[in-house]
């Protein structure tokens, strides 16, 4: 963070999750694309949704693009560690935190009225419980030939940044719905997507909803491989 993108200080509680930089910075090579297709007048503003108490999207964004960004979380926690780290980087210009109260929602409670953003960003939570990333965790330990009498798992993170009540596809498509009662609010909405198989469920929910574009993205560094997900109406 120091070395490649000039960010002097950057800590966190070792129980919150831990960013891999190289794909976090991909995302966002990813966004700046859309960004251009945006046609944006008076800088470039990001809605980070669940940004963690890493802060690490609008780190690297306003580091590498000087965008400015609204960054959300449920966790006040998270929220006031990611304060820190603004503040200790002198970056509290460009990027503002807003507490989403209501876990069950993601647009709602957020925006100002008029307010309007280039793009979306998420990158959402993997499992429905705790005990499927434990799930998760043992199953990979068993593909590479590694006893399991004691589950530890090889991610760090908290309840409300890995689990999300039905999952992945849950919050999916409480995106995409709540995506299409604020088309106004970003010129592009994106997330990634962990699992490929909720792809053509999410394509076919988005033409549902009246989107006029939707793209598919594929990100890859080393042996892991994501998407991207993104559309505008």
């Amino acid at each position: 963070m120091l070395k490649d993108y000039g960010i002097k200080f950057w800590e966190f509680p070792e129980e919150n999750l831990c960013p891999p930089i190289p794909g976090r910075v991909d995302y966002l090579h990813h966004i700046a694309h859309l960004v251009k297709k945006a046609n944006t007048e008076n800088g470039v503003k990001i809605l980070d949704i669940g940004t963690g108490a890493s802060c690490i999207y609008p780190l690297l964004g306003y580091a590498e693009y000087n965008w400015e960004f609204v960054a959300t979380d449920i966790d006040g926690a998270s929220l006031k560690n990611a304060q820190r780290i603004i503040d200790k980087n002198k970056m509290g210009n460009a990027i503002k935190l807003r507490h989403q109260e209501d876990s069950a929602e993601i647009f709602n409670g957020i925006l100002d009225e008029g307010e309007t953003f280039a793009v979306s960003i998420c990158n959402p939570p993997f499992f429905n419980s705790e005990e499927e990333a434990d799930e998760a965790t043992t199953k990979k330990l068993k593909n590479l030939g590694k006893k399991t009498d004691k589950i530890v798992r090889n991610f760090s993170g908290t309840n409300n940044e890995l689990c999300y009540k039905g999952g992945e596809k849950a919050f999916l498509h409480t995106y995409l719905y709540e995506s299409s009662l604020h088309k106004e609010s970003c010129k592009w909405f994106t997330t990634l997507v962990s699992k490929k198989d909720l792809i053509k469920g999410m394509q076919k929910s988005l033409t549902k909803l009246g989107a006029t574009e939707v793209k598919v993205i594929n990100m890859g560094q080393g042996n892991k491989v994501s998407r991207i997900l993104a559309w505008t109406f």
